[in-house]
């Protein structure tokens, strides 16, 4: 059974192709950040604007509602006072993390570099790129990541369910290993010069070896993870 092919958009690119056809649906500035972002979960309509942060409010109220008459967002009404409206991934929109982990290890190809002024850092952008940028048969356990800034820590879990990668975003359960530093010991082993010697690396070294170079863009490995429990010097 061939899937509902969606109404043109207002501005279409008018050409009988399929990737054209798919542009007329994702190509838009921040559709496929908000596939990205909502890869991990539901998000509600600020929780978006918060990861969001370049997007206007009009733009992304419009955005979505576009992509809901799409088929590429649910929009999940929550009886609650205030209102709650949760928005999150239907199937078709799950089908694009591929393209965009392709997108991802383009990007690291040909237009890397340390963040540049005035980009906003958020860490959790990278590691929900996960599920596309590696394959189920790549995670042997699962995985958490945590970010430490300003005192506080976030963390994220990855693992491997159900024929699929996932990473939800907190702490759950037991992992096999445990990737732990602050935002600049990240943005070192995820740039370009792939140094994780600021990372805290314990439990299954060769697993979080295996998914930082696969966040970082890199072959393999680069320079070594720190000893378990322990964090080298910089």
């Amino acid at each position: 059974m061939m899937p509902q092919v969606p109404p043109p958009k207002r501005h279409p690119y008018d050409q009988w192709s399929p990737d054209a056809r798919a542009l007329d649906l994702v190509g838009d500035k921040w559709s496929l950040l908000i596939v990205r972002d909502l890869s991990a979960g539901p998000r509600r309509f600020v929780e978006l604007q918060r990861v969001l942060p370049g997007i206007s409010t009009e733009q992304l109220r419009s955005r979505l509602n576009r992509m809901v008459a799409d088929g590429l967002l649910t929009r999940q009404r929550f009886r609650e006072v205030p209102p709650r409206v949760e928005y999150g991934l239907t199937e078709r929109a799950r089908e694009l993390m591929p393209v965009l982990a392709a997108l991802a290890r383009w990007g690291y190809d040909w237009a890397w570099s340390p963040p540049r002024s005035g980009e906003a850092i958020d860490l959790g952008a990278i590691f929900r790129l996960i599920p596309g940028l590696l394959a189920p048969s790549d995670l042997t356990g699962s995985i958490s990541l945590a970010v430490k800034w300003n005192g506080q820590r976030k963390t994220y879990t990855v693992s491997a369910a159900n024929g699929g990668i996932t990473v939800i975003e907190r702490e759950e359960g037991a992992t096999a290993a445990q990737i732990t530093g602050d935002t600049s010991a990240w943005i070192s082993a995820l740039s370009p010069e792939h140094d994780r010697r600021g990372l805290e690396i314990s439990g299954d070294a060769e697993l979080a070896g295996r998914l930082i170079a696969a966040l970082a863009g890199a072959p393999g490995p680069a320079q070594a993870p720190a000893a378990a429990g322990a964090t080298a010097a910089a």
